[in-house]
């Protein structure tokens, strides 16, 4: 079949126009529906999880869900993973969760109560089952931490794995944070040289929200500031040489833009060693809101300078591109 050159011309115009429209699927933020906040995200058996808070009034935090994705587009809903029936010592506030694997076994640590002195009961707790689904079941039958050391409100907890494979509990509200050493059973601590078991880490500007990544052999250790409900939640971070620091603040790394969205902030990182690349997953206040606790959780991505700095992160309305985690 032969063509004129005009033919060809046009053909090739379409293809051309063809290309230029054909869309990228990204996840679009939020990455799911709902109310959710202070998600902990991570990879198990080559899938993506998160784990959020349900961003509700305290009496109507009573559960946990999580969520699942081959891809980081589409994402899959596990209802009430762990809820309050689950924990007898729990009646509200259930915060923050933070997910570990560990010797076939899933860990889910999370905050309850929402505490304000030592004689409250409440705290940091630990559930524990076989899938990453769950369903989870309370592995202490009472919390793992029930007080106030250094400060810091037992809340926010973060499950950090050092290179030696020791297992540490970062947590804390109240502009204190703390580190501890985890036994191996997860059911208590273990003391450092000098016979403290937690050990205060906080630096410049800590409001909330640790968390912690090792990156070309220094480690990263990231936080919360401003006040949740406010348009100045953010992200910043320090480097150290240890788990234990010393930190000293370098900066913000995520923050609101007036244009997409309000109270960027309480994050994690999705670490996808295979393909080199960083997902940091955190929530924001959509524009059009302004009840504290409308919170969505979000997905951008997150790069680095040839220094190692942690570049900022610009939030957006498209979200990531498909990646499969092999």
């Amino acid at each position: 079949m032969k063509y004129s050159i005009s033919s060809l011309l046009l053909l090739a115009g379409f293809a051309s126009f063809a290309q230029s429209t054909k869309t990228i699927k990204q996840s679009g933020n939020p990455i799911f529906k709902g109310w959710y906040a202070d998600p902990d995200a991570t990879i198990f058996n080559n899938k993506y999880w998160v784990y959020p808070t349900y961003s509700a009034k305290y009496k109507e935090q009573v559960f946990l869900d999580a969520f699942s994705s081959d891809d980081l587009i589409t994402w899959k809903k596990h209802d009430h993973i762990l809820d309050t029936s689950a924990v007898k010592w729990a009646n509200k506030a259930m915060w923050a969760p933070a997910i570990v694997q560990k010797d076939k076994k899933y860990y889910l640590f999370f905050g309850a109560n929402d505490i304000q002195s030592d004689q409250e009961i409440g705290g940091i707790g630990v559930a524990v089952a076989d899938r990453p689904e769950g369903p989870y079941k309370d592995h202490l039958g009472k919390p793992l931490v029930d007080k106030f050391h250094n400060g810091a409100q037992p809340i926010d907890q973060f499950v950090f794995k050092d290179k030696d494979g020791q297992y540490y509990l970062i947590y804390g509200g109240w502009k204190h944070c703390n580190i501890a050493k985890l036994n191996k059973d997860f059911s208590g601590f273990l003391p450092f040289e000098d016979g403290k078991i937690f050990k205060e880490i906080t630096p410049d500007n800590y409001v909330e929200g640790p968390y912690m990544f090792i990156r070309n052999g220094k480690y990263y250790f990231m936080w919360s500031e401003g006040g949740w409900t406010g348009p100045d939640y953010s992200v910043a971070y320090a480097v150290g040489d240890s788990p234990f620091g010393p930190f000293k603040r370098i900066g913000k790394i995520l923050k609101q833009d007036p244009s997409i969205a309000t109270g960027a902030g309480h994050h994690s990182v999705i670490i996808n060693d295979k393909k080199g690349t960083y997902h940091i997953v955190y929530h924001r206040r959509p524009l059009t809101e302004t009840d504290g606790n409308h919170r969505v959780t979000c997905i951008d991505e997150m790069k680095f300078d040839a220094n190692g700095m942690i570049l900022p992160v610009v939030i957006t309305n498209e979200g990531v591109k498909a990646q499969k985690v092999k």
